[in-house]
């Protein structure tokens, strides 16, 4: 009983600062859209760039500090999908952005997110970021930034922020693969973990 009492105590409490800092960048997901849509990009982007920094300080304090918990590994990735997903479509509306692209990541995080919630379901395990999956967002997130540049890399007859978008698209296939694969197939789930 005490020592049931004990590791209840020490289990780190979903009301901290990181999931506080998650939380933030979900509210600025329908500003930073609502800026794009009524083309005031500059303010859509400090606000993206400033929900991207969030994303960083919010990991960083979380394992400095040991205030990983649950909701935290659920909702810190997909605070970080929704925004790009969100700042993507936008950006595709006003034709920045390709469809294509839009499309494959759409289903592929749709394809994610149904597997995080069979995995959820059936073996009660939350299913969080890998560092595959943390490149492809990066990358990503980098893309949509240059986005908002998009004119100058056009009239340069360079358009590095399509070729860096499309490479986060591709990343993000490597990380859905890898997802199925790890989560999916327990054979390769053990290999992996006799690998780590």
């Amino acid at each position: 009983f005490y020592k049931e009492r004990y590791m209840r105590r020490d289990k780190p409490s979903n009301l901290n600062v990181p999931n506080a800092l998650t939380m933030l960048r979900l509210f600025l997901v329908p500003a930073v859209c609502w800026l794009v849509c009524v083309g005031r990009m500059m303010p859509a982007l400090a606000l993206f760039v400033l929900a991207s920094l969030t994303d960083v300080v919010d990991g960083y304090i979380a394992r400095k500090y040991q205030l990983i918990t649950d909701f935290g590994k659920l909702m810190d990735p997909l605070a970080d999908k929704l925004m790009a997903m969100a700042v993507m479509v936008s950006l595709g509306l006003k034709g920045i952005a390709p469809l294509a692209a839009i499309i494959i990541l759409f289903i592929k995080e749709l394809l994610m997110l149904l597997g995080g919630l069979i995995l959820y379901t059936k073996k009660d395990y939350v299913v969080y970021s890998r560092p595959v999956g943390k490149v492809a967002q990066f990358v990503t997130v980098v893309a949509l930034i240059l986005c908002f540049f998009h004119e100058r890399f056009t009239a340069w007859g360079y358009p590095v922020h399509l070729w860096l978008l499309w490479t986060g698209v591709a990343l993000s296939l490597v990380a859905l693969f890898y997802y199925a694969r790890l989560n999916f197939y327990p054979q390769f789930r053990q290999k992996h973990g006799r690998m780590e």
